[in-house]
């Protein structure tokens, strides 16, 4: 298990950390709030090492998925490796928006290029499928745009409950 309590530490898990099955990041939100020099950084802090986790999982749930329907995919490994490194940058960009801007600018840039890479994706998806893209791209974007405002009420709700403060 990893304590990450300092700047150190979470230049660490960003630069240098590889994730194994018997290592654990474990945050110590006090000591961060303590150690690290903007404690309101601390939420990008817990962020930054949920998304490299979630990312991980992810792409390990991805990659047995389809190990089980093509074991013998000579080029698995390369997508595995691929898909990781495209869904870390893309969460980097979004934990970079959260420490480099004030949370309100944060947010709406965030929806903003969250959308726009939606699109993209949506847009490429559609026109090798061959299917309509402007209902392709509609419809992923209103899903994503469901989510968004399903996590923003989700969000108020939880920040107003009385045992998370």
């Amino acid at each position: 298990m990893l304590k990450i309590e300092d700047m150190k530490g979470l230049e660490y898990v960003a630069t240098q950390f590889e994730k194994d099955e018997r290592t654990t990041l474990l945050a110590a939100r006090g000591d961060l709030y303590v150690e690290i020099d903007r404690p309101h950084n601390i939420m990008a802090a817990l962020k930054l090492i949920i998304a490299i986790t979630d990312n991980i999982s992810d792409t390990l749930g991805i990659h047995i998925y389809q190990e089980a329907e093509n074991p013998r995919e000579t080029r698995l490994w390369l997508f595995t490796f691929n898909n990781f490194l495209i869904r870390f940058l893309l969460s980097m960009a979004f934990i970079v928006f959260v420490i480099l801007l004030p949370l309100a600018w944060a947010i709406a840039l965030s929806i903003i290029f969250g959308l726009i890479v939606i699109g993209i994706i949506s847009y490429q998806i559609a026109v090798h499928h061959k299917e309509n893209i402007l209902r392709a791209v509609a419809s992923h974007l209103a899903i994503t745009l469901i989510v968004i405002i399903i996590s923003g009420f989700l969000s108020a709700w939880i920040s107003a409950e009385k045992f998370l403060k």
